[in-house]
């Protein structure tokens, strides 16, 4: 659906993923964009700085991208404003943290309840680390406290969801950039494009479209994430302040370490590698000394989910532990060798 100006794209996020990342592609397609965010002094500098730069540093040398053609929106003040501009968009993107998705959800699915089911439905696409995170988005969406379950059988004509993989480092910002973004030159966006073959596949600059993300989000999660969150809860364990002292890597290991529960779930980039690396008898020793730094990531302050993992591992045994946290059956090779892990890590606890 194009409005009066052209192409429209609503993002959610307005920090340096959404606008030097997402929106910049976006830019380029030839969309308007219009961020949604709750950092009010964040949306008042936007909508007070007509454009900014996004610049890529790489062994071959820097460019710059200048961003223009955008606006923003303060999602917790100005929700009827917003819910028109979905009602009105062609494209819905996200990049906010998946713990943050439950968040944005009911008022995208306002927006989604007012389009018109002869319009083109809507392309939506959360650029989140996590597998399946378009699916859990419209999970939260297509929930009874957010649309009416009468309405969702013809949900389909109004939007469609599209799982992504994206991969980018955002390395440590100028604190005088303002709205100015430095990323690396590498990245990788892939979107899987069957739910959106039977009305057309948004023009976007930049997206790799496939048949089947999985093997790309395998890839990156399990190379990419592991490796980053492997730096940081060894970095935290040894009392090192940022990533930067293990990988020189300035990232604070506190912010990469975040949400210790999601990471150390089935499908995640520490269990889903290991159970499949042991499936296949290949040693799966570093993937376990991994997993065991992510157990000790408890009561960081900010964060709850290493509090909760805390209380996790105080009040359960270590074979409740593999099974609640990791997902992991008694029949699995990894099963064990989690329970050792598990246990060791109370033990230590006990001590303390």
């Amino acid at each position: 659906m194009a409005n009066a100006t052209g192409k429209k794209a609503v993002h959610f996020g307005a920090g340096n993923i959404g606008r030097g990342f997402v929106a910049c592609f976006l830019h380029n397609s030839g969309y308007e964009v219009v961020f949604a965010d709750v950092n009010g002094d964040l949306i008042d500098t936007i909508n007070s700085t007509p454009s900014y730069k996004v610049i890529e540093v790489g062994s071959e040398g820097t460019s710059e991208n200048v961003i223009t053609n955008y606006r923003a929106i303060n999602s917790r003040t100005h929700e009827e404003e917003l819910v028109e501009e979905i009602r009105t968009a062609d494209v819905v993107t996200c990049s906010v943290g998946p713990n943050i998705l439950k968040f944005i959800a009911p008022v995208i699915a306002k927006g989604i309840d007012r389009r018109s089911d002869d319009e083109t439905p809507l392309h939506v696409i959360a650029c989140e680390n996590a597998i399946g995170a378009t699916d859990t988005l419209a999970s939260y969406i297509k929930d009874a406290k957010n649309t009416d379950p009468a309405r969702l059988e013809t949900h389909h004509q109004r939007a469609r969801y599209a799982n992504s993989a994206i991969d980018r480092i955002v390395p440590a910002q100028d604190p005088n950039a303002g709205l100015d973004v430095k990323l690396e030159k590498f990245f990788e966006w892939v979107v899987d494009k069957t739910p959106f073959e039977d009305i057309g596949i948004p023009p976007i600059e930049g997206i790799q479209w496939v048949d089947n993300l999985e093997p790309f989000i395998e890839r990156k999660l399990y190379t990419v994430n592991t490796g980053h969150a492997t730096a940081a809860y060894h970095g935290y364990y040894r009392r090192k302040r940022t990533v930067y002292d293990a990988l020189q890597d300035k990232e604070a290991v506190e912010r990469v370490g975040r949400a210790p529960l999601r990471k150390l779930s089935r499908k995640e980039r520490f269990i889903g590698p290991a159970a499949e690396a042991a499936e296949n008898d290949m040693p799966v020793k570093f993937l376990l000394d991994a997993i065991e730094m992510t157990f000790r990531f408890q009561d960081v302050e900010g964060d709850d989910e290493s509090k909760e993992l805390s209380t996790i591992m105080s009040e359960n045994s270590a074979e409740d532990v593999v099974a609640k946290v990791c997902g992991i059956k008694p029949t699995e090779k990894i099963y064990p060798r989690l329970v050792e892990v598990v246990k060791r890590v109370q033990a230590d606890s006990q001590e303390e």
